[in-house]
């Protein structure tokens, strides 16, 4: 479904990554775990064209493209709900962004604050919800965007340990209930492990993937898995190492 083949991107002179290559096929959760400043929502925002390549080619469904803007949803670190609309008014913008039908768009939305817990919530404000329903709403404006292909960026990060993991049942819900292909960013290698379907350890800048491992474990999964737990230490191992030795 998505092949990046050889893409580079540098600021000030400076190698973001050079000849990155990435493989992500239809219905897989592949997550991406590096040291902070490695270029991971770089590239992210190099796949989506919120700032371009310098090379290289981007493959999606067998033609190539300058990037995926049109074709994935992108949930971000934050939220970004507009403070003065309603939960249900930021989960239908989408509808005027790419121009749905707003009267089946709602009906679609209703659906999923139903599905996400949020039923009942539609006219509040975010500023009266706490931050795990926000990023409920967050993920239902991302599947009003209908794309097969969804990045996430950390999208749990801003949330507290017990939140986070209660949220963790509802990205997976993006991959088995909504049928999504999913390509996540993290610093949390629990988070990884547990979701991930592959899981690429990258290196420090300019960024490329050291090793990827291919989790068959059946979800949701547990972390008392000594495969799980190997990889793990192997990783904070790799991470630590490149911290120590200032290469981030």
């Amino acid at each position: 479904m998505l092949e990046v083949s050889g893409v580079e991107k540098q600021f000030n002179g400076r190698r973001i990554f050079s000849g990155f290559d990435l493989k992500l096929a239809p219905g897989r959760f592949k997550v991406l775990v590096g040291p902070s400043g490695c270029g991971k929502s770089t590239l992210f925002d190099a796949l989506t064209g919120a700032t371009g390549l310098d090379r290289g080619k981007i493959s999606w469904q067998g033609r190539d493209l300058p990037h995926l803007g049109a074709h994935a949803a992108y949930m971000q670190q934050k939220d970004l709900l507009l403070p003065w609309f309603s939960l249900l008014e930021n989960a239908l913008l989408p509808a005027k962004v790419i121009q749905k039908d707003l009267k089946d768009t709602r009906v679609m939305a209703l659906d999923l604050f139903r599905k996400l817990g949020l039923e009942g919530f539609e006219d509040h404000r975010p500023g009266q919800v706490s931050g795990g329903m926000r990023q409920r709403c967050a993920l239902v404006r991302t599947l009003i965007f209908d794309r097969d292909l969804v990045f996430l960026d950390e999208p749990l990060s801003a949330l507290d340990a017990i939140t986070r993991r209660g949220l963790h049942s509802l990205l997976l819900m993006l991959q088995t209930q909504f049928s999504k292909t999913l390509l996540m960013i993290t610093h949390d290698i629990e988070e990884a492990l547990l979701l991930g379907d592959e899981v690429c350890l990258l290196s420090p800048r300019p960024m490329e993937i050291q090793r990827e491992f291919i989790l068959n474990q059946p979800k949701p999964r547990r972390f008392n898995d000594p495969e799980l737990l190997e990889i793990k230490e192997y990783f904070l191992a790799r991470l630590e190492g490149d911290l120590i030795h200032g290469t981030t």
